[in-house]
């Protein structure tokens, strides 16, 4: 495509800054990708290479940043650097924007932007530069977007190509007005940052910049763009959840919908597998960490899955309805799925299947690979020897998921995912949820706010603390990404869960239940059980309030197709090695952590119920005063006459 922007430029025709064109006009060479292949082959400097070293100049030395290896699947990135292999939950910094919570840049690194902004312009014009216009948030509801990166960072361009595709050239119209723009430059993070990720957002008159000072995709190219979209969509008052989302038919053809929010590493993309099952065909619900004791489920046939949504769940207006449930679409073109529970073959056979024959090249990270040999998906690079990146990542188009389901989606269950690290007496944590707790609509905001961490996450980087300790990502889980103010954020949600009571809400823990080791499979044995049961209101009798109001309510028991699960796997006060003195410990670690987070919000622009529901808590309320603060339709009160 270097023809037609080098002799038509046809870029002088867009609508960019006089700064932006201008680089444009320096730069050596523009290069506009006609189709996906030429990004591919530039990302292995070329269609005859095999391996190619992306390589900047620091200081006069030679740094190799990454290396991308030619595979007969695709193309594998591997960094040098491990940091380098998973986002650093600080890597974000705002400049310009006035309505924020965030750090700024002059308040973190002590200087003012612009003149940093102004060498990264003319860095990229010494460049042969990339240029891919998409569509942030996709193309029938997203907003024109734009990025630049020099060439050499091509399998970069390609991951934005695949993550939020790219307007043809044909399309793009003379009057193309991008109200987002990225710009990559990698050298930046050991000229400026000692080494760091760092992604500023600035505001530019009317354009949402994004300057990525590093090349993994997870910061800019994907967290950088939900970044934009919750920066446009807090003007037009919604949000893009951070969320997974399927429609499961049951094998007697009932169907539901599941949107499965929480922190990164909370069980969003394992939302979207199917159950991994033993050699036998069995599901593994758990191994008791101190007994050694293992418990299985049989289960003969699993429902059917439909993916919708992997990690950005676009809740646009024109998707409202006012039937009382929430309503989603994708807000992405393809999914940058983590696979580090993949440790062997035959562990996700489906998964297994597209990765190891895609019907297109597809784009790795942190995976062993070898040119002209098939990248596994099982065979994660190591971070030092004998340790294992927690963090390999594969990006899949959604023409490449089997039963993919496109357009907006209404929910039934809204579920949160909770990484829990194991409970006992001796060792008490906040890993004292059971299978499946049914929250109120007004508590489950609150998790949304509060929104942990939690146990062990496998997606960035190490803060240095307690893996056990509890963090909060923030309101929404989609803080680390958001530029503007938490209250704001706080209320459009609170509106979204006022006006969605019909769409019921759980929580669902992953990795432990109490002293049981679990990983996801409680995510997968609830989805179904859900799915069975249908669209039917819990009935109160057959459930009791959690030991904590903050776990709202367990069910006394329930059955998967005819098989009872054991009590102790919803009640963890069941569990010999935990009972009731475990438990509180356990829960008072939490309720002090919630607390502690709810200050953030008691501002004056808090929606007044909102104020109520965190005065709830702060006054220790039960589950029957947050029902009353938001009255849902969840739960039946009596049990159903012999008539219903």
């Amino acid at each position: 495509m270097e023809n037609l922007l080098m002799k038509e430029k046809v870029w002088k025709h867009w609508h960019l800054s006089k700064e932006l064109k201008e680089v444009l006009e320096k730069a050596p060479n523009v290069i506009l990708p006609e189709k996906r292949d030429e990004l591919i082959e530039l990302s292995v400097g070329g269609k005859d290479n095999l391996t190619y070293d992306v390589t900047y100049n620091v200081n006069g030395q030679d740094v190799i940043e990454a290396k991308v290896v030619k595979c007969k699947n695709g193309i594998a990135v591997n960094y040098q650097d491990p940091y380098m292999r998973r986002r650093d939950p600080n890597c974000m910094v705002v400049n310009n924007i006035a309505m924020t919570d965030k750090v700024t840049f002059q308040e973190r690194f002590k200087k003012d932007f612009a003149p940093l902004r102004q060498e990264t312009l003319d860095w990229l014009a010494t460049n042969e530069i990339i240029l891919v216009p998409f569509m942030a948030g996709g193309s029938e509801y997203g907003y024109p977007a734009l990025m630049a990166a020099p060439k050499n960072a091509a399998f970069f361009a390609a991951s934005i190509y695949d993550l939020q595709g790219m307007i043809a050239p044909e399309d793009l119209k003379t009057n193309f007005a991008p109200q987002a723009i990225i710009y990559v430059a990698p050298p930046f993070r050991h000229l400026h940052f000692e080494g760091k990720q760092v992604v500023v957002h600035n505001q530019q008159d009317s354009v949402h910049e994004v300057f990525s000072y590093n090349l993994y995709p997870g910061p800019s190219a994907k967290k950088g763009v939900y970044g934009v979209l919750l920066a446009l969509g807090l003007k037009e008052d919604f949000v893009t959840v951070h969320a997974s989302t399927v429609n499961i038919t049951t094998p007697y053809d009932n169907d539901i919908s599941i949107l499965h929010e929480g922190a990164s590493g909370s069980g969003k993309s394992e939302m979207l597998e199917y159950a991994h099952r033993e050699e036998d065909g069995r599901l593994l619900l758990g191994r008791n960490v101190v007994t050694g004791e293992e418990k299985y489920l049989a289960l003969p046939q699993g429902c059917k899955l439909q993916p919708v949504t992997d990690d950005m769940a676009l809740c646009h207006p024109s998707f409202r309805k006012d039937n009382g449930r929430l309503c989603v679409a994708d807000a992405e073109r393809s999914w940058f799925v983590r696979i580090d529970h993949i440790k062997k073959y035959g562990t996700d056979p489906n998964l297994e299947s597209v990765t190891a024959a895609p019907k297109e090249p597809l784009i790795f990270f942190n995976l062993e690979a070898h040119p002209n040999s098939t990248c596994l998906i099982w065979e994660h690079i190591d971070d030092a020897p004998g340790k294992k990146c927690p963090n390999p990542r594969i990006i899949i188009p959604r023409e490449q998921i089997k039963n993919i389901q496109n357009g907006p989606i209404e929910i039934d269950y809204r579920s949160f995912g909770l990484r829990t690290p194991p409970c006992t007496k001796e060792h008490p944590s906040y890993g004292i949820f059971g299978m499946l707790h049914i929250l109120p609509p007004a508590l489950a905001w609150l998790w949304r706010l509060v929104a942990p961490r939690g146990f062990g996450n496998p997606s960035i980087t190490s803060t240095g603390q307690d893996a056990f300790k509890l963090e909060s990502e923030g309101v929404g889980s989609f803080w680390p990404f958001a530029t503007g103010k938490r209250v704001d954020f706080a209320n459009i949600l609170l509106d979204q869960f006022m006006n969605t009571t019909k769409t019921r809400n759980i929580l669902i823990p992953n990795q432990h239940i109490g002293a049981w080791e679990v990983g996801f499979m409680a995510e997968w044995v609830i989805r179904e059980y859900l799915a069975r049961r249908g669209q039917a209101s819990f009935r109160k009798l057959n459930l009791k309030p959690a030991r904590h109001p903050l776990g709202g309510y367990i069910p006394e028991s329930i059955h998967v197709e005819g098989t009872p699960i054991s009590k102790k796997f919803f009640d963890v006060t069941k569990q010999p090695q935990i009972e009731d003195e475990g438990y509180d410990k356990g829960a008072k670690m939490l309720e002090d952590f919630f607390k502690e987070e709810l200050k953030l919000y008691l501002k004056s622009d808090l929606h007044p119920l909102g104020k109520a529901i965190i005065l709830c808590c702060m006054d220790n309320g039960t589950v029957d005063d947050y029902e009353k603060l938001i009255p849902g339709t969840c739960l039946l009160y009596t049990s159903p006459s012999p008539r219903d």
